[in-house]
């Protein structure tokens, strides 16, 4: 079997699907993406078809350290994210040439179904309690929720009681019947992080996610010995390499590699095995689309310390485009009362809908996320 054409689709409402052909007919999808700069990836996809065209891509693991290690240059944000998609297509092909489902190459499943928690509340978050409340009614139990807006370096007791009192409000409203992560988003400095963790802990929240930015992952050990929180992060790390060092600092409760952004199956299946050793929960990080959330289930299916899987249906973001709108085998990504069980189909088992995803792709928005500015006007993280 021989790679013979790679192509990409821009869709919306923000993402990428790759699609790779070969001399037997066998089609593989990916999900090759970076929020907001998928032109970027999409000319990194086409710079590594030249490795790709007229091999075979049964070979994944050779094909994979062909791409990585190829060039003189490697890792990041576009590279990785370039890889991912390749990788996720490259294990479609494969489980659909062998007639089984991903996991199955991976070992076979270590559990029936994988739990699920759903996004609510939007970029600057407001009507969280109506949110969760309709999302109860559909059977979720797990949320995630931005924590704050605006957040300066140093900030005021104000600003803090204004978070921290949203938390509170949640946990009043539904006691211990729901559990909620709170994303910090990159959004609080190291100074104020310290302060949050203290101020949120008597509402035990799940988790914090991203309490400092990946850049500041040094700070990982020194607020995870100031708190009772569990502290999560990682999507914004980009392979095995970055996370080995977090791993070996200590400090993360649980860890959240993309499966769209740090090198694919291939990878995150060595993060997760990785992260398993230091006693570290997976939690797949995932606003995407079905091809990537596909991806990460086949790992979730896999790994023992998977918890939860983040998926994006319903999720703020999504406009001009839900997750299933391009999927043709919806009722296979049925959730029950906030779980989902494997696919049943070969390869990553979605099957996607490509005169939808051709259509959408005519007219595709190039997302960009808002740019913040503090009051001072000044530039805040997003």
């Amino acid at each position: 079997m021989k790679i013979t054409k790679l192509t990409t689709y821009r869709i919306p409402p923000r993402w990428m699907l790759l699609k790779i052909e070969t001399d037997e007919g066998i089609v593989g999808w990916g999900e090759p993406v970076i929020e907001g700069k998928a032109r970027t990836v999409e000319t990194a996809v086409q710079e590594y078809a030249q490795y790709l065209i007229g091999q075979d891509p049964r070979r994944i693991n050779d094909l994979w350290q062909v791409m990585y290690r190829g060039g003189f240059y490697r890792g990041g944000a576009i590279l990785m994210s370039a890889m991912a998609g390749i990788d996720q297509a490259l294990w479609d092909i494969k489980g659909k040439a062998l007639g089984v489902p991903v996991y199955e190459l991976l070992g076979g499943l270590v559990r029936d179904r994988m739990k699920t928690y759903s996004w609510v509340g939007g970029d600057r978050p407001a009507d969280v309690i109506e949110g969760i409340r309709k999302l109860r009614e559909a059977g979720f139990d797990t949320f995630k929720m931005n924590g704050t807006e605006e957040f300066g370096i140093i900030d005021s007791a104000a600003a803090v009681d204004a978070a921290v009192s949203r938390i509170a409000e949640i946990r009043s409203a539904f006691g211990n019947e729901i559990e909620f992560g709170i994303d910090f988003h990159g959004r609080v400095a190291a100074p104020m992080a310290k302060v949050l963790l203290r101020a949120l802990e008597p509402y035990r929240p799940l988790f914090v996610e991203e309490p400092v930015l990946a850049e500041q992952a040094e700070y990982y050990p020194r607020l995870a010995e100031s708190t009772s929180i569990p502290l999560a992060a990682g999507e914004r790390m980009y392979s095995r390499f970055e996370f080995k060092n977090v791993f070996h600092a200590g400090g993360l409760s649980i860890v959240q590699p993309d499966l769209s952004h740090a090198g694919g199956i291939t990878e995150c299946v060595k993060i997760a095995a990785m992260a398993e050793a230091y006693d570290i929960a997976l939690a797949p990080h995932c606003p995407l689309g079905p091809v990537a959330l596909a991806a990460c289930l086949q790992v979730d299916f896999v790994s023992h310390n998977a918890v939860l899987q983040e998926q994006s249906m319903g999720i703020h973001y999504n406009k001009g485009g839900e997750v299933l709108d391009y999927v043709i085998n919806k009722e296979d990504f049925h959730l029950e009362n906030g779980y989902i069980k494997p696919l049943p189909k070969p390869g990553l088992g979605v099957d996607v809908d490509e005169a939808r995803v051709i259509e959408a792709s005519k007219n595709a928005p190039d997302w960009a996320n808002p740019l913040w500015r503090h009051f001072d006007g000044s530039v805040a993280e997003w």
